[in-house]
């Protein structure tokens, strides 16, 4: 079970931060919906979604990645969709020995990551979490 069922996240310009996620959320193969006003990115049954508002603050979100490959893919699909970079993608040792993260400014600046936990080479599905 995921300790988050789903997120939203209010965004200045829907048309362009849709274009920003669908390109960057494409390594993961995500699902994209339109409902209600809103724009959704599936996988599994964690949803995120962007809605049209004034973003309070910039957010950090975290994305789950199942290898580092694709850490690097989502890191060069964002930028390539016009994110900017935050941090490229690398081994974050003072987190842990082999958190691998890489991050973007989206179009309305907030810090996207996508992050792996697992060693090299370590593929597949992502570790079990605490409530599993």
């Amino acid at each position: 079970m995921a300790f988050i069922d789903h997120l939203a996240i209010p965004v200045r310009d829907i048309a362009a931060s849709t274009q920003f996620y669908e390109a960057a959320l494409a390594p993961f193969g995500i699902e994209m919906t339109e409902a209600e006003g809103a724009v959704g990115f599936h996988l599994g049954s964690v949803d995120f979604f962007v809605t049209e508002g004034e973003p309070a603050a910039p957010m950090h979100i975290a994305f789950a990645a199942p290898d580092r490959a694709t850490v690097e893919a989502f890191h060069a699909a964002a930028l390539a969709a016009g994110g900017r970079n935050n941090g490229s993608p690398g081994l974050r040792p003072r987190y842990h020995a082999d958190y691998f993260g890489g991050y973007v400014l989206d179009p309305d600046g907030h810090n996207v990551e996508a992050v792996c936990h697992r060693p090299e080479g370590a593929g597949g599905s992502p570790p079990p979490t605490a409530s599993s």
